[in-house]
């Protein structure tokens, strides 16, 4: 059986989780796919931010889930969604961390989306 490391974010690999206070949309092929004012930005080390939106503001209908799978150290183990109407260009192209560990634990029930495999993540801050 493989034994997983499961590492703390800290100085050397920060992770910090907030709430965004813009409005944030996600399309594909001219349909949108997420509509939140409720998404989570989180930042990791030196990677680009990442929106994290709520299941309850996506349009689970227009996703399908993939037998694809991954793991971090960070964050735990990771499940897929493919956008129908996006077609092979979206195939695994949102992710979700249904369990994940302590430290972002406040990303649970939430998905993010890779942003080349959508037509636009789009943030739109209040008048």
């Amino acid at each position: 059986m493989e034994t997983r490391s499961i590492k703390l974010p800290g100085p050397n690999h920060p992770i910090t989780i907030e709430a965004n206070p813009a409005r944030v949309t996600v399309s594909v092929a001219g349909r949108k796919i997420a509509d939140t004012r409720s998404a989570l930005v989180l930042r990791e080390a030196g990677y680009a931010a990442v929106q994290y939106i709520p299941l309850k503001d996506v349009d689970m209908t227009l996703l399908e889930r993939t037998d694809h799978q991954t793991y971090c150290p960070y964050k735990g183990d990771c499940s897929y969604y493919s956008i129908l109407p996006g077609g092979e260009r979206s195939v695994n192209a949102v992710w979700t961390y249904e369990a994940p560990y302590a430290a972002v634990a406040a990303i649970r029930n939430h998905v993010a989306f890779y942003p080349d495999r959508v037509d636009a993540i789009e943030e739109q801050l209040a008048d």
